[in-house]
């Protein structure tokens, strides 16, 4: 047992500074529980889940991933190409406690509530070290979209979905499992992929690729899905790193990105140079081909800032609670649990949200639902992510700005997940598409804000006044105020009718009435007592 670490220095006593918080993500979060348990999911293998993640031996992996860099390494002594990525073994270590614990795999091995299972999964891995979500949640979304051919789906499926990890460099034949990868962007198109000039060219039963990629991520996964240009349009191909006579795949990386945060996963530019690859889906239906992965990524990146709000919520309330200052612990100020409090209600609204969208995710009857509200939620709670968190940084003074707390790490991911899978303006824009194309997503969204009509007074006012200023869309100009209030009223209405009274109050009276002003804690009137005692105990 390792002894605590001395208190009495030569100089000074060390005195008011927080003692460790209780590691556990599962049971320290009764929001999570609650959320969880509504949609259905077990709560024993969460429970296990959480007590691993958050112990320190994985908070310790969190740490070295993120320090130690994944390393390019193009070619071996001899010069031959490799292409591979060296990581530090904390990432792999990473990697196996998620996808040994059925990340990508419970969505599709009939585990109960299985989207819902796996948000919760990815909401406790966030907290801990989110760069290693991005290979795990690409797998996972890959599953559907493989679908387009029962051939591929086939091979592929058991590997990705099997609950294990295999980093092995060797063809999918010899491994006990496998990961899935994305490659779209490129330099000139960015989101507008229909622009992209990568070329398909028929080789026999295959295909060979020739192009760049301006953006690839987790480069060391065992198959790609990429869009290119064949001769009936934008088709959707899978590439393999190893082609079927086992030779390396012609994908060469050209570089690592240097990114501001994400820094364990290895995101990367590649290029084609007559890439073997199969063909996914009818050609010329790529963009329809690939975007059943692309709707289920954006799943991750609705529940990722609620988890990374969740972990700066934590760090907030542990130093309050462990440090005084004029002769008053912090969480006793008034000041500061207004500030605190705040910052409950905006990531317990986005787990609600996210955990709500899941739920829609595994109910076929509400596909449509789930459709539009992926994007609303993913729109709105990245946008809150990066305030909260640098809220939650300067609750914890100078402390807050030092890389020995986590809260640099979680400030530097806060932006990410926004410009994942559509920045701001895509997914706005993609809100008005859907509703304008989708008559059920519109049906199917109005329903879930009127089923909390006559419950608050102040809600019923703002549903009236959305419908009289939208009778319809609102111009391309007004798409961000608009989808904002879509998701403010989206939260109000999940809250209000299942969540806490305290909370949905608060929610009410700060997001839709407008009882508040323009930065965190600029709040009145909130029952604040109520929302941190089911914090702090």
């Amino acid at each position: 047992m390792s002894q605590a670490p001395r208190a009495r220095q030569a100089t000074h006593e060390v005195f008011n500074q927080p003692v460790p918080a209780p590691p556990d993500l599962w049971a320290t979060d009764p929001a999570l529980r609650h959320w969880a348990g509504l949609a259905g999911c077990g709560a024993d293998a969460l429970a296990a889940f959480g007590a691993r993640a958050g112990s320190e031996e994985m908070r310790e992996a969190g740490r070295l991933a993120n320090r130690h860099l994944p390393e390019l390494r193009l070619f071996d002594r001899g010069g031959r190409r490799l292409d591979e990525v060296a990581f530090h073994p904390a990432y792999h270590q990473l990697m196996e406690l998620g996808l040994g614990s059925g990340y990508a795999a419970c969505a599709w091995d009939g585990t109960p509530a299985g989207h819902a299972h796996h948000a919760a999964l990815l909401y406790m891995m966030s907290q801990i070290e989110p760069g290693v979500c991005c290979p795990m949640t690409m797998t996972y979304a890959a599953v559907p979209a493989l679908a387009a051919d029962p051939a591929i789906a086939a091979e592929w499926q058991p590997k990705l979905t099997a609950r294990a990890y295999d980093p092995a460099v060797a063809p999918l034949a010899m491994k006990r499992a496998a990961t899935m990868g994305m490659a779209m962007t490129e330099k000139q198109g960015g989101s507008d992929v229909r622009a992209n000039t990568t070329r398909a060219e028929a080789d026999g039963e295959g295909w060979r690729l020739t192009g760049h990629k301006w953006f690839c991520s987790a480069p060391m996964c065992d198959g790609f899905l990429t869009l290119a240009q064949a001769p009936g349009g934008l088709t959707c191909f899978l590439v393999p790193r190893w082609t079927p006579d086992g030779e390396r795949n012609a994908m060469q990386i050209q570089r690592l990105k240097d990114k501001l945060g994400n820094r364990a996963n290895a995101s990367s530019e590649i290029e084609y140079h007559r890439a073997w690859a199969q063909q996914l889906g009818p050609e010329g239906q790529g963009v329809r081909t690939i975007i059943e992965m692309v709707q289920h990524t954006r799943l991750d990146t609705a529940m990722a800032p609620a988890g990374l709000m969740r972990a700066a919520l934590a760090e907030a309330l542990w130093w309050a609670e462990g440090r005084s200052a004029f002769q008053r612990r912090l969480i006793d100020q008034p000041l500061m649990r207004s500030v605190l409090a705040d910052l409950a209600i905006e990531a317990e609204g986005a787990l609600a949200m996210a955990m709500r969208v899941a739920r829609a995710f595994d109910d076929p009857a509400q596909a449509a639902l789930a459709r539009i509200a992926v994007a609303v939620v993913k729109f709105w709670s990245n946008k809150r992510c990066i305030w909260m968190i640098g809220e939650a940084m300067e609750c914890l003074g100078g402390m807050g700005y030092v890389e020995d707390t986590p809260m640099p790490m979680l400030y530097r991911e806060a932006p990410l997940n926004g410009i994942w899978e559509g920045s701001g303006n895509v997914i706005c824009l993609d809100i008005l598409r859907a509703l304008g194309r989708e008559p059920a997503a519109g049906a199917a969204l109005r329903a879930e804000l009127m089923a909390a009509m006559g419950a608050d007074r102040r809600y019923d006012a703002a549903i009236r006044a959305h419908l009289d200023r939208w009778p319809g869309l609102p111009p391309e100009a007004e798409a961000r105020l608009y989808a904002e209030r879509l998701a403010v009223l989206f939260g109000a209405s999940v809250l209000i009718r299942e969540g806490s009274p305290a909370m949905a109050d608060a929610w009410v009276a700060t997001r839709v009435d407008g009882a508040r002003g323009a930065l965190p804690g600029a709040v009145s009137g909130i029952d604040t007592d109520a929302i941190l005692a089911v914090l702090t105990v």
